[in-house]
């Protein structure tokens, strides 16, 4: 799938479950339940040892979800997400040498900022799409209102902090196209397989976003 793709998708689910998953024994549960509340689209972050596992799990099972790798640092964590079968790359700061190999590599890759530094390095590798992240720490929606407002070019998927509170503050930016949330898929709730937890609070979440 394109990047054009997976963006315009991105703007039609509005959110991205980012999900830590510490066994992969509940990977395809946990896609079960995305798909049932409505949201068929999962950012696995690489912060546990079982995360690639996971990935390939989804990836070859479960197809009809949009697939990611979150919290990369390293080429070859790319490497590793992409042949286990993610469709797009997340990273926490704008890693160069990150960025660099997907795009050379026709991968989509999200680049986290947190500044207009960083915005004016995406621009430089004409990406017109990063994260904003750790949104809340960095002053929410009212610093992304501001902060975007020189860049009309770029768009933003704000993570970090957001919740059910809050992300509607965030999705009435036009700079913004989705946000990054885990608080539907909390470790705690994916750890324990509490899946009718996380379904209810999935499809809270989407219903919201329809209004």
């Amino acid at each position: 799938m394109d990047s054009l793709t997976i963006f315009k998708r991105f703007t039609e689910l509005k959110i991205i479950p980012v999900v830590t998953i510490e066994r992969s024994l509940y990977s395809l549960e946990l896609a079960d339940a995305l798909i049932e509340a409505g949201l068929p689209c999962a950012e696995i972050t690489l912060r546990t040892n079982d995360a690639f596992t996971a990935i390939d799990k989804i990836a070859c099972n479960r197809k009809e979800v949009l697939l990611g790798a979150g919290t990369v640092l390293k080429v070859d964590q790319v490497k590793e997400a992409i042949d286990m079968g993610a469709g797009f790359i997340v990273t926490p700061g704008f890693n160069q040498k990150v960025v660099e190999y997907c795009i050379n590599n026709s991968i989509t890759v999200i680049p986290g900022t947190s500044n207009p530094t960083d915005i004016g390095m995406a621009l430089d590798y004409d990406l017109t799409l990063v994260k904003f992240f750790p949104a809340e720490n960095y002053g929410g929606a009212s610093t992304l209102r501001a902060m975007s407002a020189p860049y009309p070019m770029m768009r933003f998927i704000p993570t970090g902090g957001i919740n059910i509170g809050n992300m509607m503050d965030y999705l009435a930016l036009s700079s913004v196209i989705a946000i990054g949330g885990s608080w539907m898929v909390e470790k705690g709730l994916v750890n324990c397989g509490n899946f009718r937890e996380i379904t209810r609070l999935t499809k809270e979440a989407v219903n919201l976003v329809k209004g």
